[in-house]
């Protein structure tokens, strides 16, 4: 096969899985309503089962509903039914995948499903087929051709089954209210976890490493401060311990071209008055908003309903989190 040959067919292949989802689109009716109803009201797991690549697929779609909001397993049909079936119980709902909808080994589960009264969905591309016949929704995702040349390797078929599955899982973390916040308890290893769960306090620098020295402070101990603490800012503090101020790097650099010796100056003399402030309590990904909005580094934290500082925040803080 010529360059042009290879490209042809692949557009044909991602063709023939596409039309196999549209026509899904098409074909969504009651049933679809009854399946996520069932799903959203189950009391206990939902159990996702399959065989081979369509056992594959199952593995994918109970581990969306997982993270979306819907407790799930996967449950491998064949080791289900030598000893596995022990992982469902009264209150979950099963969710079996087979083209066919006569996979042997999932024909065995239904005697068990129907003992513990579980109501069970399946995805198939043969809604009169014995499977079909016992569930109690059916979710027709038959596809008019495979990829494959032969049609013997299932392809347009499963990737109409996943589809169908990611648009049960979508519906149903609508349906139940589940929000940013709660996916990233899901995933506190992820970006978005990092940027909803990490809040200021969790990174900010406290005594002894917070920087501050008192307005009156000669400017040789206030850069020996900024230095020993490392962040490349100090906070400035009256007689109350209030902030009333900050001196960055940038500000000293400023000085030096403005008033030449600043050696001879004070810590009130060189500050930035009005600081920019947040709460110990704000997500991460506020501070480094307001960093960005006002082009800045570092924001100090103060006590709550009061001017006493806290704590200090670095941009470089949050980059090493990963929030940034």
């Amino acid at each position: 096969m010529g360059p042009a040959q290879i490209l042809k067919r692949a557009r044909e292949v991602l063709d023939i899985e596409a039309s196999g989802i549209v026509a899904l689109m098409e074909r969504l009716d009651e049933s679809f309503v009854r399946a996520v109803d069932l799903l959203s009201g189950c009391q206990g797991k939902v159990v996702v089962t399959g065989l081979g690549k369509s056992g594959l697929i199952c593995r994918k779609i109970a581990a969306t509903f997982s993270s979306t909001g819907t407790p799930s397993l996967f449950l491998h049909a064949t080791e289900g039914i030598h000893g596995d079936l022990g992982s469902v119980m009264k209150g979950d709902v099963i969710l079996a995948v087979s083209n066919s909808g006569e996979t042997e080994e999932l024909l065995k589960l239904l005697p068990i499903i129907k003992r513990l009264g579980l109501k069970l969905i399946v995805i198939t591309g043969s809604p009169n087929a014995t499977l079909s016949r016992a569930a109690d929704v059916i979710l027709n995702a038959a596809v008019k051709e495979e990829a494959c040349p032969m049609g013997l390797s299932p392809t347009a078929s499963t990737t109409a089954a996943l589809a169908l599955g990611d648009a049960l899982a979508i519906v149903l973390l609508e349906k139940k209210g589940f929000k940013e916040e709660d996916f990233a308890l899901l995933h506190p290893g992820g970006v978005l976890g990092r940027k909803l769960l990490l809040r200021v306090d969790d990174l900010m620098h406290r005594s002894p490493d917070l920087p501050i020295v008192r307005a009156a402070t000669p400017m040789k101990e206030t850069l020996l401060e900024i230095t020993s603490k490392r962040l490349g800012v100090t906070g400035v503090v009256d007689s109350r311990g209030d902030l009333i101020g900050v001196i960055t790097d940038g500000d000293l650099r400023r000085g030096l071209e403005r008033k030449g010796d600043i050696f001879r100056l004070k810590a009130k003399d060189l500050m930035t008055r009005s600081p920019k402030t947040i709460r110990a309590d704000a997500l991460a990904a506020r501070a480094v908003a307001v960093m960005e909005e006002h082009s800045i580094t570092s924001l100090f934290i103060l006590e709550d309903g009061g001017r006493r500082p806290l704590g200090v925040v670095h941009l470089h803080d949050l980059l090493k989190a990963g929030v940034v």
